[in-house]
């Protein structure tokens, strides 16, 4: 199709004439007008100048010819900085300051290592910090260095290898502050978190880093004596919030600002990326409230070495520990201590323990529940098990770790 005008030849009746004159003259008049009196006044009023927009986040602002370049201020504040703003004065560096002895004399007291804490309670003129037993173990002094750069002296109240904490107390008067502990029961995998530290050395003091949840009520294996057997099932929170040295200690944080765990130790292996560990808060805070008022911990001992039955292949159920279809969960023994109340209940090396007084135990977590938080040393408990397949029952008295 065609345009409307294309291949018809002109009309031979229309009149020809110089109508095009008329718009054209009008037109010029019009534009005349538009350049020499709208577009002056327009600049002389006050709307150019409010165009410009209102902005709480940046302020820009040009610079004439080439003196002065143009440049932008920007003030982001968002959910973290505040948070970030909130907790920071908390979050404290500890350094550890040990005396070298010598035949002839004393020496010095030298740095022997740096980690952070968290101000968690002020009372009366004192303030009390958590940190890592590790960061604090064989000091002579204790120091705290403060979100100000202020150095205050520090004691010892009292430290817990196993659970890998510390309570520490100082002079209240210069402390402002403490965090606000949270939950960790709830805490969800994939949610955001913070971490609050002093890595490498008050250098870095106030380092944040932050990441997600990787994952919920980890069990790792510690070796205190390092003769290749794990003395303890440390329970833990992962994330890849970056936890480096002199870091141990510190915060870990949800986005409200509230201390969900305290940041101990990170996977240091070549091939290995974002995998760092942190005390679930509602694990350390029995913890922490009985080396604040006893400087130790005594817990229930069993005198096993024992790992969550999910830790094993579903083919070894059946194959090497014969358990039955009905059994969900437990934990299973891999060594017995000579002489101890587990040993002289009878229980042997691959029993599978699946309830302590009627009580489902479906891994280490659910155990150590019931024997920590339910259970006092002299206490008789029942055990259920099975052996080769076997349901079996015995009682044994919790004796002291």
């Amino acid at each position: 199709m065609g345009y409307y005008d294309n291949h018809y030849p002109p009309n031979p009746h229309r009149k020809k004439g110089n109508r095009w004159l008329v718009p054209l003259l009008l037109g010029v008049v019009i534009g005349i007008l538009l350049v020499s009196v709208a577009i002056p006044a327009v600049f002389n009023s006050n709307l150019v100048d409010n165009q410009q927009g209102n902005y709480d986040s940046a302020e820009i602002t040009q610079g004439n010819n080439n003196d002065n370049p143009s440049s932008m201020s920007v003030d982001i504040t968002t959910q973290i900085t505040n948070v970030v703003q909130q907790v920071a004065p908390t979050v404290v560096g500890v350094t550890n300051i040990q005396r070298q002895n010598s035949f002839l004399q004393q020496q010095e007291g030298t740095e022997a290592g740096t980690g952070s804490g968290v101000i968690y309670k002020i009372d009366g003129q004192n303030a009390y910090i958590v940190t890592n037993y590790h960061v604090v173990e064989g000091a002579d002094e204790l120091e705290i260095v403060l979100y100000d750069d202020t150095h205050v002296e520090a004691e010892l109240l009292g430290g817990d290898l196993f659970s890998d904490l510390a309570v520490l107390r100082m002079d209240g008067d210069v402390i402002e502050q403490t965090i606000e502990m949270g939950s960790s029961e709830n805490i969800k995998v994939g949610e955001p978190a913070i971490a609050i530290g002093n890595p490498l050395g008050h250098m870095f003091a106030g380092s944040v880093t932050q990441g997600i949840i990787s994952g919920t009520q980890r069990t790792i294996p510690q070796d205190f004596d390092y003769d290749g057997r794990a003395d303890w099932q440390a329970e833990v929170i992962q994330t890849d919030a970056a936890i480096n040295p002199g870091n141990s200690g510190g915060a870990l944080i949800n986005m409200e600002g509230l201390l969900i765990g305290i940041n101990s130790m990170k996977v240091n292996q070549e091939a290995v990326e974002g995998i760092g560990f942190s005390i679930p808060i509602d694990v350390a805070r029995p913890i922490i409230e009985e080396l604040e008022k006893e400087g130790s911990v005594t817990r229930p001992f069993i005198g096993v070495e024992i790992y969550s039955l999910d830790e094993v292949p579903q083919s070894e159920w059946k194959e090497t520990l014969n358990l039955p279809g009905e059994v969900e969960g437990g934990v299973y023994v891999w060594s017995v201590d000579p002489l101890s109340p587990a040993d002289q209940a009878g229980l042997e090396r691959l029993d599978v323990i699946t309830h302590l007084d009627d009580v489902q135990v479906m891994n280490m977590i659910d155990l150590r529940k019931i024997l920590y938080q339910e259970k006092e040393v002299g206490d008789e408990i029942n055990i259920t098990y099975y052996r080769n397949g076997e349901k079996q029952e015995t009682t044994l008295k919790l004796g002291v770790q």
